[in-house]
Formats: structure tokens, sequence, C-alpha cells
């Protein structure tokens, strides 16, 4: 039996195209739009044509497209009106939608077709911040509730990341180093999310910044062996699980002692572990950024 997904619950085809079961249901009775299969004891299910469908009409629906018109179409005709929005610029929506297909299919094809259009008409730094970020973001809401597994996780960061480091290979044999000092990243102790990290990496290096990518799970301890390389470093960390929220005080409070002190040295942290921080006491040498963006134009 292969791993590809495809049953789905009605539930599954809300959280995969932001459209509420309650109104799939309606499109169902009304249009005729699915006709979702049965099991045995009557329950419910769908196929991966009715989600490939579905987010097809999500899309037309999205783009001004009346329900009552796209139900008049056959699934051709869905596709064929889809193709023609997508080429008219509306990417965006479309793309997130057949990245997810990819990754449900564990199709590389698809994902390296889909990358590819994009990549003629966008800069590497606006693919990643306009559709990988908020593809990564559904990925992780799509994980949590059981939509996907970690497999399908694993391939697309797997893919997204393979695509960081090859456009990050092409700057490093581009660009010259313009800064003295330095910039360390890293991320903590059993923290492997790592994707981030490496295009903060690729905008460090973009600028003609010094950056050292000493990647996850780093030991503190460890970090204090750059230390006599550079007379000024610049740390920088993603916090997305760790370190837990009942040891971040304790956690920084040691970096600022064994890193920090005697020196100009900074730590910039983000990820979603950072709200637990109170901003308020933090020394001058620790900041927090909600976005890699605020985070970039800070540089």
């Amino acid at each position: 039996m292969n791993n590809i997904k495809t049953i789905f619950s009605i539930k599954d085809l809300e959280n995969l195209t932001g459209i509420k079961a309650h109104t799939i249901r309606i499109w169902e009775k009304r249009y005729e739009l699915l006709t979702p299969e049965r099991t045995d004891t009557n329950i419910r299910f769908y196929n991966l044509s009715h989600l490939k469908k579905l987010l097809n009409i999500s899309f037309l629906n999205n783009n001004g497209h009346k329900i009552s018109k796209i139900a008049s179409l056959s699934t051709q005709e869905i596709h064929q009106q889809v193709r023609a929005l997508a080429s008219e610029g509306q990417l965006k929506n479309h793309a997130i939608n057949t990245f997810k297909l990819a990754m449900l299919d564990f199709d590389q094809e698809l994902f390296y077709e889909t990358y590819n259009g994009l990549i003629k008409t966008n800069s590497f730094s606006e693919v990643f911040y306009d559709f990988f970020l908020p593809l990564l973001s559904e990925i992780g809401m799509l994980w949590q509730t059981d939509t996907i597994t970690p497999a399908h996780e694993h391939f697309i960061s797997s893919l997204i990341r393979q695509k960081v480091l090859v456009n990050t290979e092409i700057l490093q044999a581009q660009n010259k180093i313009e800064h003295r000092n330095a910039f360390v990243l890293f991320l903590p102790d059993n923290e492997v999310h790592e994707i981030g990290l490496m295009f903060i990496n690729y905008e460090l290096i973009a600028r003609g910044h010094r950056s050292i990518l000493l990647g996850s799970s780093v030991p503190i301890i460890s970090l204090t062996d750059v230390l006599p390389y550079y007379q000024k470093i610049t740390f920088i960390s993603y916090f997305t699980i760790k370190p837990e929220k009942e040891e971040l005080s304790r956690y920084l409070a040691e970096f600022k002692a064994k890193l920090l002190t005697d020196n100009t040295n900074q730590l910039w942290a983000l990820g979603h572990m950072t709200q637990h921080i109170d901003h308020q006491s933090l020394p001058p040498s620790i900041k927090i950024f909600r976005t890699i963006n605020s985070l970039i134009a800070t540089i």
C-alpha cells in the first residue's frame, strides 16, 4: 500500500481548501458540485479528484467567479478557467494549491514545474515570501489537525530546503563579503525547523554580510567556539518549538552570560516560542522579531 493520501473527510477538505464544511455541503446539495462516496456505514468521504476540483473551485470563487456560474461548468472547463486566470497573473492561491497537491501526491515533478513557472517572473526572495512562507504556515496547521502526515510535511519541506540551498550556493559563488562583523545562525538544542534560518542566511549573503550557518540543535556551549574569531557577532536563532516556555528565561540568561557579556555581541530571535518572552525584561543585547521581513529590514 502506498503512502499517497487518497481519502479525505469533509474536515480535511475544509482544512486544505479554506472552504467551510457547511458551505461544501450546501454546494453539494444546491449545485451538485461534488458527489461524495460512502463507506459501508454510510460515512461520506472524498477522493483526490474531489479535492483537486474543490481547490480549483475555491480559486475561481476567490477571484470573483460566482458559485452558480462555476457550477454550470464541466470539470474540464473549470480547469481551463483556472489556467486562464493563472496565466493572467492571479498566481498566488493557484500556485499554493498546486504545491499542496504536489505534497499530497508526493509529486516532485509538479513541485518543480510550479516552482519553475514562478521563478520566471519572481526573484527567489519573492517566491519565498509570497509562496513558500504562506505554504509552510498552512502545512503547519494541516499537520496539527492530522490532515496530512509527517511524511507529507517532510517531503515538501525537503523540496523547499533544496531550493534555498541551491539559490544560496549561487549567491556564494557571486557575492563578495563586504562586512567584517559576522552573523552566526543556529537553532537551539533539539530544534530542527531550519528552513526559516536557512532563508535568513540567503538574505544576509545577498546583502554582502558574513553569515555562518551552524544549523540545527546547537548547544550554547558550542557557540563559544566562534567568539575568538570576530570582533562583533550577531547571533540569530529561530525558536519554533524549543526552548519550551518554561525554559526560555533560563536559556536566555545562560546565553547572555556565556556569549553576550563583556562584548558588543547580540542575539536576535524569532519564531513561535518567542511570544512567551517578556520583551520588557530583555537586555539591549537581545532582540525579538515577529517576522523574517522585520529582521532583514533591521540589517
